[in-house]
């Protein structure tokens, strides 16, 4: 019996339907997904030797999907992370179509029964203030692009915003008057406003001052006035963190990424003592527990914990060799 053709027009009005109307899924998320159902079709195509257009959704089985999801792991090196933000954009698709091919119930259930991978939680990574001064200082103030690099790291590194928020920012988003403050809509499309210190105010202030008065305009734009993109922000904070690893030899044994420096403002905050309920307030957390890989991290609130601790008692013990023949004959 000849399958059906019905994953296009599923996937299409997944889309339209279901994402952007129902939904009203942020561009980010939906660029997610769509990335995940071009991955999908191109490996379908390919292995099937079927058109995108032409696939069925009996073809795309919990064992095809299983097949795909390995393949992104060993051929595009996709780790588990990556691996289950692909199949949770998969499970929410076949949970759409429940509800619209119910004469698949058996197949959807059996992919929807398709477990995630365990991660490995590892400790963040984040800056200490020596290294954030040390990258801070090694920017060119003398060049357009420097003082839009210092001021986009600056901003970054106090208020904590993710790289999106960054660079969507808009000059109207951002208030300098008494009580300053840089507004954002996060994810979830939750919008919050983030304080700003007066060191961050000041170099905003001659930013914006330099950039002219058009609040319309991207706060911290490309060379064209476009959004700048992630991949160009990651190139400008890795060339200085590379010119700033000569006065400070600690960040060459550091990954340093955009959301390193989230990480950094979310350590500042706990280290100064700040709750962890309002350290997840303050960086738009949709649950407290993700606020604890910052506690998990803080090695210092550890070290205050054991100074009141009252340690066991215990002296070392002195080695002494058994005698040679007993050696020789523990060896056999």
């Amino acid at each position: 019996m000849k399958s059906t053709p019905d994953f296009s027009p599923l996937c299409q009005s997944f889309f339209s339907k279901w994402l952007i109307a129902q939904r009203r899924a942020s561009p980010h998320t939906i660029s997610a997904y769509a990335q995940t159902f071009r991955l999908l079709a191109t490996y379908a195509q390919k292995r099937l030797r079927t058109p995108p257009s032409k696939l069925s959704l009996a073809q795309l089985d919990a064992a095809f999907l299983a097949e795909f999801l390995d393949h992104l792991e060993s051929s595009r090196s996709n780790g588990a992370r990556s691996r289950n933000a692909r199949l949770a954009s998969l499970r929410s698709f076949y949970h759409y179509a429940a509800l619209e091919t119910p004469q698949h119930a058996g197949l959807i259930q059996r992919v929807l029964a398709i477990p995630y991978k365990r991660l490995t939680r590892r400790l963040v990574s984040y800056l200490t203030r020596p290294e954030v001064e040390a990258v801070l200082g090694n920017v060119d103030k003398s060049t357009w692009i420097g003082r839009r690099n210092h001021a986009l790291l600056l901003v970054a590194v106090q208020t904590g915003l993710r790289l999106s928020e960054i660079t969507e920012l808009r000059q109207k988003d951002v208030g300098l008057g008494p009580g300053a403050y840089v507004r954002c809509e996060g994810k979830g499309r939750k919008e919050r406003c983030t304080p700003l210190a007066k060191p961050t105010v000041a170099v905003l202030k001659a930013w914006i001052k330099e950039q002219g008065d058009d609040e319309s305009r991207f706060l911290f734009p490309s060379s064209s006035g476009g959004r700048l993109s992630a991949d160009a922000v990651q190139h400008a904070l890795a060339k200085h963190v590379t010119a700033a690893q000569r006065a400070c030899p600690s960040l060459a044994k550091k990954r340093v990424t955009p959301h390193v420096l989230r990480h950094t403002a979310a350590m500042e905050l706990l280290q100064a003592g700040v709750d962890r309920a309002l350290i997840a307030i303050w960086l738009g957390h949709e649950s407290l527990d993700t606020t604890q890989i910052y506690l998990d991290a803080n090695l210092q609130l550890k070290e205050a914990i054991l100074n009141k601790l009252n340690p066991m008692q215990s002296k070392p013990g002195q080695y002494r060799p058994d005698d040679q023949l007993l050696s020789y004959l523990k060896g056999l």
